[in-house]
């Protein structure tokens, strides 16, 4: 696992304390009676604190599982402070 990996980990077991990491991973809205609303708007506050970014509105709908937040993360949506040159 790498340390993208274990950041976002972190932030989404933040929210869902009671999930494994492997839950966590495949964790989504529809599979997860706890990730409501609320559920939602934390979870994207602590992954904007985590990581220093902001989440643009358009993305938030697209935010919906471990793996669309990674991919989302890799793929350069952000700018991480510490990889800033």
């Amino acid at each position: 696992m790498n340390d993208l990996q274990a950041r976002l980990i972190k932030c989404f077991a933040a929210v869902f304390p009671e999930f494994s990491e492997e839950q966590i991973r495949t964790a989504t809205p529809k599979t997860v009676e706890s990730w409501d609303s609320v559920a939602s708007v934390t979870l994207i506050a602590l992954i904007e604190e985590e990581f220093g970014l902001e989440v643009e509105p358009e993305g938030l709908e697209h935010l919906v599982s471990f793996d669309s937040v990674l991919d989302y993360l890799g793929n350069g949506k952000y700018r991480d402070s510490q990889q800033v040159s």
